[in-house]
């Protein structure tokens, strides 16, 4: 019990300090085992981690980050609702560090030494990074958490201005951060803005290899989106994969790393604390 209040204390100082919130008001909680929940604006605010598997090495290779957001322990909703009803309370930028924060706190708990933390930015705080970022980044190191095992996650149709998505791409490279596109290959996909903002990672949008698993015609096309990716310098994500035959399409695609409730679904940190959960056996069938 002393020790765990000591912890709290000095998350106190810290969140007093870096977020401007005293930890009543941030509504911090660190319940049996270590991990932390949140109430903000009424929300009660838990994370949740999805696994991103190297089928090469056969191993973890890092979490994507999600909020899971409620009105009370049954009434679940959805982390775009929790965000807007932020924004119009303006409260938007303290909502988001509290997220961020809570993702961090609970990361450390499942995966403290390895792995990558991929993580959505908000889009309207995208280009907040020398302000917002800074504040962030402090949260970081006070936890042992170093920018250069974090993935910043953006959606890149969300910014029309191509200058300015590029000049907050670069800061966040600065400061050492990994830069992930999402969703690319949907509709709105910008190949030329890819190329321009040369991310680490390319997460193809999930509905691909949906696609590819009814069409058997588009698993060429998705073999030659993966080689494109990679000669533009960046590692492809598959992601939404749900059953073993989008698995085996993923693979003899020529991607390594990959992500769906196949895999493993979306779970709360306590139930990742067990190393069993993050084993799934990844196999092409013969």
């Amino acid at each position: 019990m002393t020790q765990t209040l000591s912890h709290l204390e000095a998350l106190r100082a810290q969140l007093r300090e870096a977020l401007f919130l005293d930890l009543d008001d941030y509504g911090l909680e660190e319940p049996e085992g270590g991990l932390f929940t949140s109430r903000f604006l009424g929300i009660e605010l838990n994370s949740a981690f999805q696994a991103i598997y190297d089928s090469a090495a056969g191993e973890l290779f890092g979490h994507e980050a999600l909020l899971r957001p409620s009105l009370g322990r049954e009434q679940t909703i959805s982390p775009e609702f929790a965000f807007s009803y932020a924004e119009q309370a303006g409260r938007l930028v303290k909502f988001d560090r509290i997220a961020r924060t809570l993702h961090v706190l609970n990361f450390r708990q499942i995966h403290a030494e390895n792995g990558l933390l991929f993580l959505n930015v908000h889009p309207s705080l995208l280009l907040s990074v020398n302000a917002h970022g800074r504040v962030f980044e402090r949260i970081l190191h006070t936890n042992s958490v170093p920018t250069k095992r974090v993935v910043i996650e953006i959606r890149e149709h969300v910014i029309e201005q191509d200058k300015q998505l590029q000049d907050a791409v670069q800061n966040y490279r600065e400061r050492g951060y990994h830069i992930a596109i999402d969703g690319f290959g949907a509709k709105r996909s910008n190949l030329d803005r890819l190329w321009k903002l040369s991310p680490e990672f390319v997460k193809l949008d999930h509905s691909l290899i949906q696609e590819a698993e009814q069409h058997a015609g588009l698993r060429k096309g998705l073999v030659n989106l993966v080689s494109l990716v990679r000669d533009l310098g960046a590692q492809p994500v598959i992601t939404g994969i749900e059953t073993q035959t989008q698995l085996e399409i993923a693979i003899q695609s020529g991607a390594t790393l990959l992500q769906g409730y196949l895999l493993g679904k979306p779970s709360i940190a306590r139930e990742l604390q067990t190393p069993q959960v993050f084993r799934p056996t990844i196999r092409v069938a013969a």
